[in-house]
């Protein structure tokens, strides 16, 4: 299997798919129809310089996802709210678009900041409990790391069980099999899609996952006397760990290696959780998604 580099992800009853400068957004409309938007990717950040550099790529490459995913959230919601019945004014209009733009930012902000704190900072101080029964560093990190995976589940369990959600780890499944389906080389049609794997190793669930694994090793090897030293190290340490698992993550994508698909396994496992089988309407969404911004006929004649 040779990665395709396409990716997406799943949004409110549809799925965003992103090849290199375009990306589209398909979404299931309440009439049943289609809607496609298609737009020219652009990076929060201006300088291409960055987006190159190994380590240094992953964090940018994080912050994009962000934005971009919330983004796309809001296009695929906007088909699903309660109509006013007034119509804006341009001037209006633009006062919105502002305020949604400010909106979007807020929230990745503090996205940024919830996840720093629930899965940087607290198993931290969950972890201090057992300071008195043990001296030792090691078993100090390890435990910090458990609890850190275990918070990280929960999350995603307890996610997992809202109906809204539940759909959309439908989508996620959808999306994950169009790529599967174009990747193995088979036409991109509902029936194949169907029966391709939901699992994919370049996901945004392993990513997190490689996330708590490997801020376990840095947060070993690099700690401080203090214990406010050693948060704001947890803290600083955290666009460095998204750095190193965009590099795991982009790896694994483009290898079969024995030990690089061990690796990619425990991740895997956790998709199970955020991803689920989804029905032919939201397959055909994932193809209309995928032929909107890639071209895969010619790309499986060129590379399979």
């Amino acid at each position: 299997m040779k990665s395709s580099n396409i990716g997406g992800q799943a949004v409110l009853e549809g799925i965003m798919m992103r090849n290199g400068a375009k990306y589209s957004v398909a979404v299931r409309r309440p009439d049943g129809e289609i809607a496609v938007d298609v737009q020219d990717y652009r990076s929060v950040i201006p300088w291409k310089t960055p987006l190159k550099i190994p380590f240094i790529r992953g964090i940018f490459s994080f912050i994009d996802s962000l934005v971009l995913g919330m983004k796309t959230l809001m296009y695929s919601a906007s088909f699903f709210e309660e109509e006013e019945g007034e119509t804006l004014t341009e001037e209006e209009a633009a006062k919105q678009e502002k305020q949604d733009k400010l909106f979007m930012n807020l929230t990745v902000v503090t996205a940024v900041v919830i996840a720093v704190a629930l899965f940087m900072v607290l198993p931290y101080f969950l972890s201090s409990f057992v300071e008195k029964y043990t001296a030792s560093r090691t078993a100090m990190t390890i435990f910090e790391g458990i609890i850190r995976v275990v918070i990280f589940l929960i999350y995603i369990f307890l996610i997992s069980r809202t109906k809204d959600i539940k759909r959309t780890f439908m989508y996620h499944g959808a999306e994950h099999k169009c790529i599967n389906c174009i990747e193995h080389g088979l036409e991109l049609n509902v029936e194949n899609v169907r029966k391709s794997s939901k699992q994919h190793k370049r996901c945004g669930t392993s990513f997190l996952f490689f996330v708590m694994i490997v801020s376990i090793i840095f947060c070993f090897f690099i700690t401080a006397e203090s214990q406010a030293a050693r948060v704001l190290i947890r803290i600083a340490l955290f666009p460095l760990i998204s750095g190193v698992s965009y590099e795991i993550i982009r790896l694994a994508g483009n290898s079969d290696n024995a030990f690089v698909n061990l690796l990619s396994r425990p991740g895997m496992w956790v998709q199970n959780m955020t991803t689920k089988e989804p029905d032919d309407s939201m397959i055909e969404v994932g193809i209309r998604a995928v032929e909107e911004v890639f071209d895969w006929r010619t790309w499986q004649r060129e590379n399979l």
